[in-house]
């Protein structure tokens, strides 16, 4: 599972500002603040379990996934303490307790050991739930956090007080959830892909028919194309001209604890510009019923193919008096032939850094720069970030029109434009060409 609940994200918005982010230009830049650390607690906001059967029969256990994650991947942060208090289900649900918590002796409020936290969130403690004996549809209770751990910037971590709360609601309904799938890297333009999609009714209500949605990045090809689905993009006049946008509706009933597939296997194309792709997929049942659980709905599929995207800039060669005002930008260029986007964070990929010519100042900046920090090699020099649409697809090109004004001709005056990982990172993996991401801009050329 990704380590943001794709069904969830897609309900609140974040999914689709990833998304969007892919489709529309913008300028972004990195923070420059002083290094600091933060302790997160990763816990759904709601759970729902299901109502013990009218036969007096137990209820079935639910799983709940929860954990902590730190900021800053500069630091080491250790002996994560997650405290679980379920005094708040007291006749709504029961719990049990995995071997890596350590209840009191009510049973109620447990310390979890989570061990060495990570940057990247994963599950590590997992408890069980169900509905308690008598429990009523609509019965609802709270789980309540607290976390520490050692490290960050002053030794200790403390994540913030009520950041994190589960309400637990007894529910009867279906439950839908789609197989997460492994990340694929290396893969072969030209390869074909199978999505593992199958969709499990853990709920106690049987799903009449259920919807899908895609979402398939500009890299990637749809290639299954079922009747009951509507396919849009790429390359149309739709916000999903980067990427493959499939809705379709199928009429398979899903009973209590069946798993179903599609009609047939959901195959992927990875074309000649793929790169860092991404796939998401997810379900919901039809007919308008809400699902008991949308944390398992969704899922993110990453797929890395063996390709290479050569980014290049070029530079400007200009002559003016005193007191004129001259045209010297620079252009980008990607000349693939893969498309490159991060399919993450949605940020953009690339930043240009344009150091002026001696003897001139900028008159007219481009919307997507700004000025930045003094450069430590040579702090006199005025220096300019840039930075592009949060994708650059084969052949992209495009112009940043500084505007400078000559304010003391100096002959051979040379400023320098860079290309560089927006990240941070010393250099791009997947460009086979150094040399041509950087490039002079001259004023009065000897």
């Amino acid at each position: 599972m990704s380590s943001v609940s794709v069904g969830r994200a897609m309900r609140r918005g974040a999914c689709v500002g990833v998304v969007g982010a892919l489709v529309v230009a913008g300028a972004a830049f990195a923070d420059d603040s002083a290094p600091s650390d933060g302790l997160e607690i990763q816990a759904p906001y709601e759970q729902a379990v299901t109502a013990a059967p009218a036969d007096g029969g137990a209820a079935q256990y639910r799983s709940i996934a929860l954990g902590l994650q730190h900021y800053n991947s500069d630091f080491t942060v250790t002996d994560g303490k997650l405290t679980v208090d379920v005094s708040g289900l007291t006749g709504v649900a029961e719990v049990e307790w995995p071997d890596n918590c350590v209840p009191d002796d009510a049973g109620t409020i447990a310390v979890c050991d989570t061990g060495d936290v990570p940057v990247r969130y994963s599950p590590q403690v997992q408890l069980r739930l169900r509905a308690a004996a008598g429990a009523a549809v609509g019965a609802q209770g709270a789980i309540e956090y607290s976390a520490t751990a050692t490290g960050g910037p002053d030794g200790t971590l403390t994540a913030p007080e009520y950041s994190a709360e589960t309400f637990v609601t007894v529910a009867s309904g279906p439950d839908l959830g789609v197989t997460a799938p492994q990340d694929v890297t290396g893969v072969a333009p030209g390869t074909d892909l199978t999505v593992p999609f199958s969709v499990t009714n853990t709920g106690n209500e049987t799903a009449h028919g259920f919807s899908v949605k895609l979402w398939a990045t500009y890299g990637l090809d749809v290639a299954t194309r079922y009747p009951e689905c509507a396919y849009t993009g790429p390359d149309d006049d739709s916000q999903y001209a980067q990427m493959t946008y499939v809705t379709c509706s199928f009429d398979t009933d899903v009973a209590p604890g069946a798993t179903v597939e599609l009609p047939e296997p959901l195959r992927l194309a990875v074309t000649g510009h793929a790169l860092y792709e991404r796939f998401d997929y997810e379900v919901e049942p039809g007919g308008d019923v809400a699902d008991l659980d949308t944390s398992d709905n969704g899922r993110a599929w990453h797929i890395d193919a063996d390709n290479t995207a050569d980014f290049a800039v070029h530079g400007t060669e200009v002559g003016g008096a005193a007191g004129d005002t001259v045209a010297a930008g620079f252009r980008f260029v990607n000349r693939g032939p893969a498309w490159v986007a991060d399919v993450a964070s949605g940020d953009p990929v690339p930043a240009i850094d344009y150091y002026l010519p001696p003897g001139t100042t900028a008159t007219s900046v481009p919307s997507t720069c700004r000025t930045a920090s003094p450069s430590a090699d040579d702090p006199a020099v005025p220096h300019y970030v840039c930075t592009l649409p949060t994708w650059t697809r084969p052949d992209l090109k495009v112009d940043f029109p500084f505007e400078l004004r000559v304010d003391q001709v100096v002959p051979d005056a040379t400023g320098r434009v860079t290309v560089r990982p927006y990240d941070g990172s010393s250099s791009f993996a997947f460009d086979p060409r150094e040399k041509n991401n950087s490039a002079r801009v001259v004023v009065n050329p000897t």
